[in-house]
């Protein structure tokens, strides 16, 4: 999935390298998004809930950056300049973005009068949607067509019924 986000190589140079890091990160931001609601959803008030999704994805976002300075510096032998760390920072700020639009659902869902559990859902359904458009872009930037590209957004929209399933059986008949 992580060559089918990166476009695949078909298309070439620094703007394809930033796009394709770009979709990489939406998609774990999506999932890492959809997996705290699903772990937490309910159990959790609503500004709590938004608090830990939108902290855990910064921190999740600062981490693999830092693993890849520490990595860039172990195979160059020399720190990347600010200039590429900020390039390197800007290009995955997705995996953060990729939380707005469930998190908003989740909120207004919660403003309307649902149960902490019902606005939950909402976000999570909304999380799989945004899961599900981003592996189905990924797939069209890899120029898939047909079932390749059934399949790519397939892919994507099953780690999102995941999430689903794991809610099911740990909030509800583990806990």
């Amino acid at each position: 999935m992580v060559s089918i986000a990166a476009g695949d190589g078909r298309r070439r140079g620094r703007s394809a390298k930033i796009s394709g890091r770009h979709r990489a990160a939406s998609i774990y931001g999506a999932i890492i998004t959809a997996a705290i609601i699903a772990a937490s959803g309910g159990e959790l008030p609503t500004v709590p809930l938004v608090v830990a999704v939108v902290v855990t994805l910064l921190v999740y976002w600062v981490a693999e950056e830092y693993a890849e300075v520490i990595g860039e510096q172990a195979e160059g032998g020399r720190l990347p300049t600010w200039a590429s760390i900020r390039g390197m920072l800007t290009s995955t700020w997705p995996m953060v973005s990729a939380s707005y639009a469930p998190l908003l659902a989740l909120v207004l869902a919660h403003l309307a009068g649902a149960s902490g559990l019902t606005a939950a859902n909402v976000g999570l359904g909304v999380a799989i949607a945004v899961l599900t458009f981003h592996g189905w872009s990924a797939g069209r930037a890899a120029q898939l067509h047909g079932r390749q590209l059934v399949l790519a957004t397939s892919v994507a929209a099953a780690l999102g019924v995941v999430m689903i399933l794991l809610k099911d059986v740990v909030l509800i008949h583990l806990h």
